[in-house]
């Protein structure tokens, strides 16, 4: 292995520690979509905000524009106001579907970046500067997302059953 592709024991620990993370959130946003009836996913309970389903469809444009695209090189085309506004969206199983397939793509970015990969510079992302750094938000824009859900399940009136985080 040469010194330009050379996966450090640090780049490979980033890598796993990230893939663990994703497949927990990816858990955490199925067990929010399947505790409500599938004809409420789509329902938005404040006439502001989102729905869980279009939360789901945002979440897996998310991850496919920049961790796909601009990290594993997909070609993925992201059409960012559809995923709030899509009057026709997919059935919940497939959005859902949709979303595992995103994050599986993730998992198999991040086990695979050496330490050059990692550290490779992203541009137009500011205050991002690295790969890295793109992984980073994605992550906590997902668990963001991830309570917003919690406080959307509670207000249709059904429950997670998630034990407190904290």
């Amino acid at each position: 292995m040469s010194d330009s592709t050379r996966r450090s024991a640090l780049a490979a620990e980033v890598g796993e520690e990230f893939a663990r993370y994703f497949e927990h959130l990816a858990g955490r946003v199925e067990r929010h979509v399947r505790s409500v009836p599938p004809e409420k996913v789509y329902v938005k309970p404040f006439p502001f905000g989102n729905s869980l389903g279009h939360l789901v469809l945002h979440l897996t444009g998310n991850l496919d524009h920049y961790v796909g695209a601009r990290i594993a090189g997909t070609g993925y085309v992201r059409d960012r106001p559809r995923e709030f506004t899509d009057a026709s969206p997919p059935l919940p199983d497939v959005a859902l579907a949709r979303f595992r397939d995103a994050v599986a793509l993730v998992v198999r970015t991040v086990r695979s970046l050496d330490d050059a990969g990692w550290q490779a510079p992203v541009s137009e992302e500011q205050p991002i500067r690295t790969r890295f750094g793109l992984v980073l938000i994605c992550a906590a824009h997902l668990n963001n997302h991830i309570g917003q859900m919690s406080y959307l399940v509670q207000a249709l009136g059904h429950s997670t059953q998630e034990p407190p985080v904290w």
